[in-house]
């Protein structure tokens, strides 16, 4: 298989504009998740995928590998799959979240592995929930999994709901996952799924895998032993900093 990794990076974040070039440690973001991606051994290519000038300028002055792309993209997925219609030769595609600047290579590796199963269509990562206080924030999508490891559904709520146990014993019960928000995809999968009309599940979760789940995609996961530090607000920045260089 010839597998690309994409970095969907946009300049105009609501709750963080210029996101991708701040500073950390002395090296922006988007270039750190550059860096480790490179380090995945699977990916053939890795590339960034902009719709600002700056990003575009600062990769180009790294002599890293990136590519302008159209405003109005709704998602990474759409933005990622503007890059596969200009390319050529690529079997497999992983969207590579571009606000995690210390993801670990072989999560990279370990999701690629999933298209091993010439079946897969696409493919994420979870990872088990280790806390009540994890378990409830809607901020980190809990994911639902079938015998064969297979996404039944997404949300941001904990789910499955055990009925008649207490929500501080759920854990003693049964494995819950978070999702990781990373995504491989065949590429004439990524097509067709980029041309998908929003769906109702969609909206209403605000969880655009849904959309694929809802057309009848299916989607693999694999469980990963890390969670990766995401940059979402300046004061998620901070916290990074202090995490990784201030302590």
């Amino acid at each position: 298989m010839k597998i690309i990794g994409i970095i969907p990076a946009r300049y105009d974040s609501s709750r963080f504009p210029g996101k991708p070039l701040a500073d950390i440690g002395g090296i922006s973001m988007i270039q750190r998740v550059y860096n480790q991606a490179k380090h995945a051994s699977v990916l053939n290519e890795v590339i960034v995928a902009t719709d600002d000038q700056r990003i575009y300028d600062h990769i180009k002055s790294a002599a890293g590998n990136v590519v302008m792309t159209r405003k109005d993209h709704q998602s990474g997925t759409d933005r990622c799959a503007e890059v596969i219609a200009s390319l050529q030769g690529f079997d497999i595609a992983i969207n590579i979240q571009g606000d995690e600047p210390f993801i670990d290579p072989q999560q990279i590796n370990l999701l690629a592995s999933c298209f091993e199963n010439p079946m897969t269509q696409i493919a994420t990562l979870v990872h088990k929930v280790s806390s009540n206080e994890e378990l409830l924030n809607e901020n980190k999508p809990k994911v639902v999994l079938n015998k064969n490891g297979e996404a039944i559904y997404f949300s941001r709520q904990a789910i499955p709901f055990l009925r008649g146990t207490k929500t501080e014993d759920w854990l003693t019960k049964r494995p819950f996952y978070n999702h990781i928000g990373i995504y491989g995809y065949r590429t004439e999968v990524l097509k067709e799924i980029s041309a998908l009309p929003i769906s109702d599940l969609e909206q209403m979760e605000a969880l655009e895998q849904l959309r694929w789940l809802d057309n009848g995609y299916k989607i693999q996961t694999a469980v990963s032993a890390h969670t990766n530090d995401s940059i979402d607000t300046p004061e998620d920045l901070k916290h990074i900093a202090d995490k990784y260089f201030n302590s």
